[in-house]
């Protein structure tokens, strides 16, 4: 690889400040996700009240009137007696249309898509209800009128998106909320690309300009902005304000793209890959197309944004649920280690946890009280790969530590550090400085979660897991998260801790 390139990929992993992954913050896209929600939310409402007036108050001709039934006065269900079952839908509905991407739909994005992704979370939406409204009724509640609702909300919101993406698309056109865009290359793959962002507008792209890997134009790019070389970068991004970077190298150019990579995530900007022969191959990828040129995105994070928050309340009910159990064990734990050994029941150790912060992490001491001096004379007998120390034997751990060891009980009051949000109860195991000194570029995705009590390297091997294996399970992790992995690992880790596998 070459090494002139060393310069563009910034601070080193050893690096530890509140910088050290840099978030392209775009607040817009906060708020229009914001209002799009709400919006969503009031017509739902608006499409109960208009299933209610078209079940008891409209003049039905009387060929339907046998099928649209009236209700008896006595049994008429008052409006605000749905308030409830639109409180619940609303509710509902939201999940589906966050977990069917309603909200995060890429740009060129068509009206079917729009609609699939509504009409079939409505009618999910609405068959849950249904099921939970009729197993308890105060009052009399119609079937029509759900079934009116869920025809009255999916016109509601179809209608409503097509507004917003005619809106959307006349604004892109005018120049108004595009996307400021820098292509890297300048080979036939990055003209193409440039010609498909300015041929067509709609798509909400600008093409600020392109960096090449060498100072000379191009011929056939004189008619795009040169900015530079592709060692102008940082810079380029910085000062420009770029929000997206396509990276259309040549395959034989393909050397620069992890350093490129790296910079790009540090600088926290999106960034897609041009396919040169398809020779690039990624699961699950993100695809766009602009003029027949496929873009493609490497897989984004799961844990953000919505998934961020359900997991930080899962973390926080179970570790709340757990804590008179936890406490009692706790002060049991810190009494035998104060008989066994002298020194406190505590050990504090600095950890690096999400973006390279610091914290403070929390576990019962299980080493003799001056371990760490010690640490250096055992050097030479680490089993374990890359940057991490492990022992099978470490003479500096007590009778008790080897028992919390194996039963993963000193990490009980990483409890706190959950509470805190230092840690969270699943995720990549949080590492100490000196290690992640020794990092590779690659490894530094594991700091983009916050670490966690447990993870896939804790039901899979636990200390026999190799370092490189148990980077790549952290970045599957964090890649591929949901609610009911957690909950499976959660799951999984308690056989694996009783049974002591994997643990010294």
């Amino acid at each position: 690889m070459d090494k002139s390139l060393n310069p563009v990929v910034g601070p080193s992993p050893m690096t530890f400040t509140s910088d050290h992954v840099h978030q392209h913050y775009r607040p817009w896209k906060w708020v229009a996700h914001l209002a799009l929600l709400i919006s969503d939310q009031i017509l739902v409402v608006l499409g109960f009240a208009v299933a209610y007036w078209l079940r008891y108050h409209a003049t039905w001709p009387p060929s339907l009137r046998s099928i649209v039934a009236e209700v008896p006065s006595q049994s008429l269900a008052p409006f605000h007696a749905f308030l409830p079952v639109m409180i619940l839908l609303i509710i509902i509905l939201t999940i589906l249309f966050e977990t069917r991407g309603l909200y995060r739909l890429p740009r060129g994005s068509g009206l079917l898509m729009y609609a699939d992704a509504i009409f079939s979370s409505t009618i999910i939406g609405i068959a849950i209800i249904m099921v939970f409204v009729f197993l308890y009724r105060p009052y009399y509640y119609s079937r029509l009128i759900f079934a009116f609702a869920g025809g009255a909300i999916v016109v509601l919101l179809l209608l409503w998106r097509v507004l917003l993406l005619r809106v959307r698309q006349w604004g892109w056109r005018n120049g108004i909320g595009c996307e400021r865009v820098l292509v890297v290359g300048g080979n036939g793959l990055s003209r193409q690309v440039m010609e498909g962002i300015m041929s067509r507008p709609e798509m909400g792209y600008h093409l600020v300009g392109y960096l090449h890997h060498a100072p000379q134009i191009p011929p056939d790019h004189a008619s795009f902005p040169h900015l530079g070389t592709i060692h102008h970068l940082r810079s380029t991004v910085e000062s420009r304000s770029i929000h997206q970077v396509i990276l259309a190298l040549p395959f034989w150019e393909h050397h620069y793209l992890p350093q490129l990579i790296n910079l790009c995530r540090e600088l926290g900007v999106e960034f897609r890959i041009v396919p040169d022969f398809y020779e690039i191959s990624f699961d699950r990828v993100d695809v766009q197309h602009i003029s027949g040129v496929p873009l493609i995105g490497l897989k984004e994070l799961s844990i953000k944004g919505w998934n961020l928050a359900v997991k930080r309340g899962l973390d926080i009910g179970l570790t709340v649920l757990s804590a008179p159990l936890t406490l009692l064990l706790s002060l049991l734990i810190a009494l035998a280690i104060r008989l066994d050994s002298p020194g406190g029941a505590l050990f504090c150790q600095t950890r690096v946890g999400k973006h390279g912060r610091l914290f403070t992490c929390y576990k019962f001491r299980t080493m003799v009280h001056d371990a760490e001096k010690r640490k250096a004379e055992l050097e030479a007998l680490n089993e374990a790969d890359g940057p991490l120390f492990k022992m099978r034997c470490d003479p500096r751990v007590t009778r008790v530590g080897r028992f919390l060891r194996r039963s993963s009980l000193d990490e009980l009051p990483q409890l706190w550090n959950v509470l805190r949000g230092d840690m969270s109860l699943v995720g990549p195991r949080p590492a100490i400085p000196t290690e992640v000194e020794q990092y590779q570029p690659w490894h530094c995705r594991r700091l983009e979660v916050t670490p966690g009590l447990t993870g896939l390297w804790q039901v899979l091997g636990r200390s026999d897991t190799s370092f490189e294996e148990m980077v790549r399970l952290d970045i599957y992790y964090a890649e591929n998260w949901s609610v009911w992995m957690d909950i499976h690992i959660l799951l999984r880790t308690i056989p694996t801790v009783v049974m002591g596998r994997g643990a010294y």
